[in-house]
């Protein structure tokens, strides 16, 4: 499916590919699912993956949240910028790395479960007009949502695929 483009088509999309990468985690031996990858990629394992989404699922709605109130938040978080995203995700990393894989995927399913109601919420007006909210700049609320829900477990599905290559 293309890059969703409504409400519709995002909550769809989001659903599909949280499920298919739940699904597909699920699918795997227990020994597989606690697996190392091999050396090279921050992420070492899936549960470092899980925590990763979760993360960002967590910041996408804090800038929410702050930008909603007329604030402009940091993004993507403070004392990091879009170009400096490699040394927040290692933040995210050294954050979460003693966490269990059973924490992380209820920490996953929790913070699904907010972006959800976050964008059921809302119309395809307020959800994918470009410029409508000070705070998303140029860009929709939903390019946004897109970015920390269906692209992203897409991103995760696949890279879970080539790490156990």
């Amino acid at each position: 499916m293309a890059r969703p483009q409504n409400k519709s088509e995002l909550l769809d999309l989001s659903k599909k590919n949280f499920d298919a990468l739940l699904s597909f985690i699920e699918s795997l031996s227990q020994e597989e699912q606690n697996k190392e990858f091999p050396e090279g990629p921050l992420n070492r394992n899936i549960r470092d993956v899980l925590m990763h989404l979760h993360y960002w699922h967590l910041m996408m709605l804090e800038w929410y949240t702050i930008g909603m109130k007329g604030d402009k938040p940091d993004m993507p978080a403070k004392g990091y910028t879009w170009s400096t995203t490699p040394a927040l995700n290692r933040w995210i990393w050294e954050k979460y790395k003693d966490t269990s894989l059973e924490a992380a995927k209820e920490n996953i399913k929790s913070s699904y479960l907010k972006i959800r109601s976050l964008i059921e919420r809302h119309n395809d007006e307020e959800l994918f007009e470009k410029k409508r909210y000070k705070w998303t700049g140029t860009t929709s609320l939903g390019a946004y949502l897109v970015s920390a829900t269906s692209s992203h477990y897409e991103w995760a599905i696949k890279f879970i695929k080539k790490m156990r290559k």
